[in-house]
């Protein structure tokens, strides 16, 4: 029988819950410690998951025996430093997007992965959304390709509040966060490198410091363009929605749906649902985890991967900065 593969959760937050239910699904692993910044909050919900070592020092779990890997659910200023401390301490680990908040920071990360040969995985999620991927799989056996990408990210988030409505100790960020998702997924799909990016923003909050709406166009090397348009002002709907126009057919993409749109007539719906053994996103990239470790192998998004996407991030900062 293969050994369990000892897991520590940090960040008992939403997206925290996210993998602790996805993880429930996996054979062979198991939470054993779980580190978040209030003890008590952290406490009730290893209580639930049946975890039992709980902590609000990464560190302390880092030196429990037979610990193998550890998945970050902290806050996106903590991720590169966090991902190398685990890294350092011999550890395979997932970080949730975005891989940093700096591109010195993501090639700091790539650089000590290459160094321990560890496995090391950034979350970019849209990857291994089923709806993603039934596209993905279109145009690998050349049934499709993407002329344009058309996304809207939009949120209603005037307050530091997380996905269960509570509220959060860090700011969120259009372009470091959400527009990771995006920039990755494009470049992905095309199988093809960025190589014009543009971008203009909106007035800066006055009390979160950062900008509530937001404007990217990128292109690849192939040709295909993308528009990228985030918000925090929009009250509603909420989410990411995306439109792939591509030479055979336009899809729409909302999470773990698809259609297909047609110029006359109804959307067709897309049946995704044997596309991948699970049709959450979360679980599918946390099984693309450990089947890496298991395997000796690099895996889909890993850290190496999706460096890329953080240099398009640094390049429409400094784009940003200087307007």
């Amino acid at each position: 029988m293969t050994q369990p593969i000892n897991v520590a959760l940090a960040g008992a937050g939403a997206f925290g819950i996210k993998h602790l239910d996805g993880i429930k699904n996996i054979d062979g692993v198991k939470v054993v410690s779980l580190i978040s910044r209030d003890l008590e909050k952290t406490q009730e919900v290893a209580d639930q998951y049946g975890i039992g070592h709980v902590t609000t020092d990464l560190a302390d779990s880092l030196k429990l025996p037979g610990l193998d890997a550890v998945i970050l659910c902290t806050p996106t200023q903590m991720h590169a430093e966090q991902t190398m401390q685990c890294l350092q301490a011999g550890k395979h680990v997932q970080v949730e997007i975005p891989l940093a908040d700096s591109l010195a920071g993501a090639q700091a990360v790539v650089d000590l992965q290459k160094k321990t040969g560890l496995v090391a995985m950034c979350g970019h999620t849209r990857r291994f959304n089923p709806s993603h991927q039934y596209v993905h799989n279109r145009i690998l056996r050349g049934e499709f390709n993407i002329q344009q990408m058309d996304v809207q990210t939009y949120f209603f988030r005037r307050t530091n509040m997380n996905a269960l409505g509570q509220p959060r100790s860090w700011t969120d960020h259009l372009l470091w966060h959400h527009a990771a998702h995006t920039v990755d997924l494009f470049a992905y799909q095309c199988g093809s490198p960025i190589v014009k990016a543009n971008a203009v923003q909106g007035p800066i909050h006055k009390d979160l410091g950062i900008a509530m709406d937001m404007s990217i166009q990128l292109q690849a090397a192939n040709g295909a363009i993308c528009t990228l348009s985030l918000s925090f002002n929009n009250d509603g709907p909420l989410g990411t929605f995306f439109r792939y126009i591509g030479d055979t057919a336009t899809y729409i993409a909302r999470y773990d749906d698809l259609v297909q749109t047609h110029a006359k007539g109804p959307e067709t719906v897309v049946d995704v649902s044997k596309v991948d053994v699970s049709m959450n996103g979360i679980e599918l990239q946390d099984r693309e985890f450990f089947a890496a470790i298991r395997e000796g192998r690099e895996p889909n998004s890993s850290v190496a991967q999706v460096l890329a996407c953080y240099q398009v991030l640094h390049d429409l900062e400094q784009q940003l900065n200087a307007a």
